[in-house]
């Protein structure tokens, strides 16, 4: 499978994803749950990719890439229908899980497939892409999320987002069956958690974790502020999608960026210019300031993705680079799971503000690693 199609797969993917995030979210709301418990039920997508996403990367070694992706999109559009069907705050865990049993299979396999394709010349630019189109479902799925749920319902945005899962499968069907085969003795979890003693793999993934979980928080806890803001379902998916637009932009200079600077330092202020973004953001009242901050948001964040994916996968060890992505995504479910319910209790005792001050906070604390590493 050429770029072309490694792209078009992870776009269809994160359109299903940010389509439906934010629906879940609201749609708990209307079933009168609690945040702490709509802050369980964001954790609940990180669950199984914590557990599973070292395993999953060792036999995507060994056994390539194409099964594994129509696998995660089979599980992505099962969690499509049950709560299409079933109007019930279980059928939101159980889309959440099903989309996070998706999640671990879907973007380890294309970034391996990717990172096997390029060279180290053109490495940066292919994640650099990979991430571009990551993005660009970041912007795509809440549009069509806000739209379809405002004017028709939220069953019609499950119902769109298995029409794009039915199409991925498709499509999927031309990644080659098998990429490589596995040499010598399968490692064993120790042997996979040993790979944090690289610097260079535990810096990556600090970062990725880092960035995946502001986003999480901002997707998750966004639309109820939003709520109390007095802001249409349309006008907060106009806002994450904006926050979106703002990543896809930063993901175009990203190469020439990083031909000017060192990684750690576009690391460093990419880290804390999205915690000085959280920490305003409560106490903004002005919708198009509330926009401004977004944006500001998505360009911190979106430097963190592709210099982490590139990073891990040029410094794992030969024929482990599925394990070594899937101890990426693991790392990142871990900060996924622990964080919104973390929060979700902040929540439930301070409020909203408190969320995104605690979470501004603890962002630009976590940027200070890169300065410490730079210096």
């Amino acid at each position: 499978m050429k770029l072309q199609g490694i792209l078009l797969l992870i776009f269809l993917f994160q359109t299903i994803i940010n389509a439906t995030r934010p629906v879940i979210t609201l749609s708990a709301d209307e079933f009168g749950a609690s945040i702490v418990i709509i802050g369980i039920l964001t954790s609940s997508f990180a669950l199984l990719p914590m557990i599973f996403s070292i395993h999953a990367g060792k036999v995507i070694d060994k056994f390539g890439n194409r099964m594994p992706v129509i696998f995660g999109f089979t599980a992505a559009i099962a969690g499509m229908i049950v709560p299409a069907i079933f109007t019930t705050i279980w059928a939101l865990f159980a889309s959440q899980l099903l989309l996070g049993l998706a999640n671990i299979c879907i973007p380890i396999a294309l970034q391996n497939l990717l990172g096997h394709q390029s060279t180290s010349k053109n490495r940066d630019y292919f994640f650099s892409m990979f991430s571009l189109c990551v993005a660009l479902g970041a912007v795509i799925g809440p549009l069509a999320g806000g739209y379809l749920s405002e004017h028709v319902s939220f069953q019609m945005v499950y119902i769109f987002c298995i029409v794009i899962g039915i199409i991925s499968i498709t499509f999927s069907f031309q990644i080659p069956k098998v990429t490589q085969k596995l040499k010598g003795s399968p490692t064993k979890l120790v042997d996979s958690l040993k790979l944090f003693e690289n610097s260079f793999i535990r810096k990556a993934l600090f970062s990725s974790a880092l960035v995946l979980y502001s986003k999480d928080i901002f997707v998750a806890y966004f639309p109820l502020l939003g709520k109390q803001l007095n802001l249409s379902t349309s006008t907060i998916g106009w806002i994450i999608a904006l926050q979106g637009l703002a990543t896809m932009f930063v993901r175009f200079v990203l190469p020439k960026l990083l031909e000017t600077y060192k990684r750690d330092t576009i690391l460093f202020l990419s880290i804390l210019i999205a915690g000085i973004t959280f920490l305003l953001l409560p106490v903004s009242q002005s919708v198009f300031l509330i926009a401004l901050l977004a944006i500001v948001m998505g360009l911190g964040l979106g430097c963190g993705q592709p210099i982490s994916m590139t990073t891990t996968y040029n410094a794992s060890p030969p024929g482990r680079t599925g394990e070594v992505l899937g101890l990426r995504i693991a790392t990142n479910r871990f900060f996924q799971l622990v964080a919104p319910t973390f929060f979700g209790v902040i929540g439930g005792s301070v409020g909203m503000t408190g969320i995104f001050l605690f979470s501004g906070v603890f962002l630009v604390g976590g940027s200070l690693f890169f300065r410490k590493q730079e210096e």
